[in-house]
């Protein structure tokens, strides 16, 4: 089936040399930083996790949303969603890939990660972490591929496939979960350090994944004239609505506990990125923008009128995608590393080398979803 995706019209063809370019970019900055070593990055001693982590946890959340599609289609019978819960499966595996790229740029050299594999420790979560991703993204890739295939052939699918469908559920849970433990199991980071943050990862990632599903069935639309369907785009808008509302809960909570019991440890992490601290407040502006679009979207998403339109639907979602991606992308890990633990403010600006690389990673997934998503449509459709 992969012949499929070797055929496509003009923009096609541009868009993926376009994506060649941005991939040409990421790997060109790699490899100067695996010549010159981290130190080209904004990252040290204060802050060892900038934005290839951030985007790790944002990615992963983007993940895992794959199960709102995976779960009421094949456990709840909901036939609206038919025509585009490959694009979810799809979009979980170039999710999870650029995951784990991201993880290896950030450990500076690859071969690092054999130390993981070759000496494991079930202590380690970050051990977890790589062990679920990687069982995840070939769970969705494996499982999505064979429907695909028996539908091309119009043969129901081998009863295995159906067995790998119903574990890649609970493990969508997982690679998230094991992420937010990731952070909270770190003592001394005060705004990790919370039993709310694996809910409040979960409630964020099917809040933004949802989004992100909305907006790829109308680019879907609009560039292959593959339509999901009205039906199935409120129901995603409903759960991603839904899921927002618990996500601004748990962000409330947050608050109460650190300004309500008033203990200084806290409090600082949350004054930095929302009010500045020590007239540190670089993210402030972000932060704020991001709580108040995140507001506005899921009002928009809940609003059956408002939902309804088009305009309003695909504006509330990126409204979303963005203020989840500020919050959950940016300020919760540089949050967390200020104030270090000697009360220090540490500002953090990643260099144009992180960002090509950054960009890079996120060449190489949209390549991969491209590809996937083209080969599922022209099978979907019947394409020659």
């Amino acid at each position: 089936m992969i012949e499929k995706a070797l055929k496509g019209s003009r923009g096609y063809w541009t868009w993926v040399a376009f994506l060649l370019v941005i991939i040409g970019l990421g790997v060109t900055a790699y490899a100067k930083q695996m010549t010159l070593g981290l130190g080209v990055t904004g990252m040290g001693r204060d802050i060892s996790w900038g934005v290839y982590i951030a985007q790790f946890t944002f990615l992963v959340g983007v993940a895992a949303s794959a199960v709102m599609l995976v779960l009421p289609y094949y456990l709840h019978n909901q036939k609206d969603f038919a025509k585009i819960v490959i694009v979810g499966e799809f979009l979980a595996v170039s999710a999870a890939l650029m995951c784990m790229l991201f993880i290896l740029a950030d450990m500076g050299r690859p071969d690092r990660v054999l130390n993981v594999l070759l000496h494991p420790s079930p202590h380690s979560m970050v051990f977890w972490d790589v062990l679920v991703l990687n069982a995840y993204f070939f769970l969705n890739l494996i499982s999505g591929w064979a429907v695909l295939g028996a539908e091309r052939k119009g043969v129901k699918p081998a009863s295995w496939v159906k067995w790998l469908i119903f574990l890649s559920i609970p493990w969508a849970f997982s690679i998230h979960t094991v992420t937010a433990f990731l952070f909270a199991g770190l003592p001394g980071r005060h705004l990790w350090l919370t039993a709310v943050l694996a809910p409040r990862f979960l409630a964020s990632a099917f809040a933004a994944g949802t989004a992100i599903l909305i907006l790829l069935t109308f680019i879907l639309k609009r560039v292959a004239k593959f339509d999901a369907g009205p039906e199935a785009r409120t129901k995603l808008a409903v759960l991603s609505a839904y899921a927002g509302v618990a996500n601004l809960f748990f962000l409330g909570t947050e608050f109460f506990t650190a300004f309500y019991s008033n203990v200084p440890a806290h409090m600082h992490s949350l004054q930095y990125l929302y009010f500045g601290l020590d007239g540190h407040g670089p993210l402030v502006p972000y932060m704020w923008f991001s709580l108040i679009a995140g507001i506005i979207s899921v009002g928009a998403l809940l609003s059956p009128s408002l939902r309804r339109k088009t305009g309003m639907l695909i504006a509330a979602c990126i409204g979303l995608v963005v203020s989840i991606w500020i919050d959950k992308g940016v300020g919760l890990v540089i949050g967390g590393f200020n104030p270090t633990p000697l009360e220090a403010i540490v500002d953090y600006i990643p260099t144009f080398t992180e960002i090509s690389v950054t960009l890079g990673i996120y060449g190489i997934g949209l390549l991969v979803l491209t590809m996937l998503l083209k080969v599922a449509i022209a099978v979907k459709t019947q394409e020659a």
